[in-house]
């Protein structure tokens, strides 16, 4: 019988503290977690409802919140869960959903942030075809392939990885990713290879058409007052998510790649979970405190129920 039959469950690591440490660890994130679900869903029920928000960047925006909330639903159910049991596990097909969830998340993240760097690019610096390019059609389908790339990816990823033979099952963290599992392989295949290295180039590829579109923005703002009105108010908030993201990612590959035993515990599970704490909260507040038509919408709706 080989090893990939054999391991049914994996273990997870991160969550040795007392159990008053974990029960009040516990009142937080659940706190936390109720926060991120009622900031996104205030936003994507405020532009469904509000016909006048019905334009590219607000779809894109709801689209934003709603891969938040699908990507921490992967996180945060297990994780407290966990925070009250003393048996830290997972079993293999959940790991591998986890897993799943958790990659796709990120990869329809960028995505999203992609189609709303390029909506920005046509409004600011082709103001004129602006209309004639995002139409209905269109937007229907950049949010159509915005999920479903992501979603095949990292299916495929999925895919390969069951094919795996492993020899533990102990996993250095407190979800299962992609790397963990891999890591935890007794071989490894050039196919296995090939689909991992063709996700990260592929999302590079996104990240490097933000920064050429926002290197076009910047330099068509500079010239002129109006625009620069225009990238101030819908641009800023773009560009602090797109950090925001980019900076969680960042801090979860040094995690993967350079996690060491000498540093603090607790420090390491906050730069293994930064990507699925700030984003999904930091998109919304940000987006409705800076874009006026959402905050006038939503103090009105507060006024209204008053």
């Amino acid at each position: 019988m080989d090893n990939a039959s054999v391991i049914k469950v994996f273990s997870l690591s991160g969550l040795n503290y007392t159990m008053e440490y974990r029960v009040t660890l516990f009142c937080f994130t659940l706190l936390y977690y109720l926060i991120i679900w009622m900031v996104n869903v205030a936003l994507i029920v405020t532009i469904i409802v509000d016909r006048s928000l019905h334009e590219p960047m607000y779809i894109f925006l709801c689209n934003l919140c709603i891969s938040g909330l699908y990507g921490t639903a992967g996180f945060y159910p297990k994780f407290l869960m966990d925070l009250l049991s003393p048996l830290h596990v997972i079993s293999y097909g959940g790991c591998l959903l986890q897993s799943f969830v958790i990659h796709s998340f990120s990869g329809s993240e960028l995505s999203i942030l992609a189609l709303m760097a390029y909506d920005r690019y046509i409004a600011i610096c082709r103001p004129l075809v602006y209309h004639s390019v995002m139409t209905k059609q269109a937007i229907s389908l950049l949010v159509f392939f915005s999920w479903l790339l992501p979603l095949s990816c990292m299916f495929m990823n999925t895919m390969s990885i069951i094919q795996y033979k492993l020899c533990g099952s102990y996993i250095q963290k407190l979800y299962c990713s992609n790397w963990s599992i891999g890591k935890l392989a007794c071989s490894t295949s050039i196919a296995n290879i090939i689909i991992a290295y063709f996700n990260i180039v592929f999302y590079f590829c996104h990240f490097v058409f933000i920064v050429w579109t926002y290197m076009i923005l910047i330099r068509t703002c500079l010239i002129s007052k109006v625009n620069r009105g225009k990238f101030m108010q819908t641009c800023v908030p773009h560009l602090i998510s797109l950090i925001s993201f980019t900076f969680a990612v960042l801090l979860d590959l040094m995690y993967t790649q350079f996690g060491s035993r000498d540093i603090d515990q607790s420090l390491l599970n906050f730069i293994s979970i930064e990507s699925l704490l700030l984003p999904s909260i930091m998109n919304p507040l940000i987006y409705g405190l800076k874009l006026t038509k959402v905050r006038n919408r939503i103090l009105g709706f507060i006024r209204d129920k008053r």
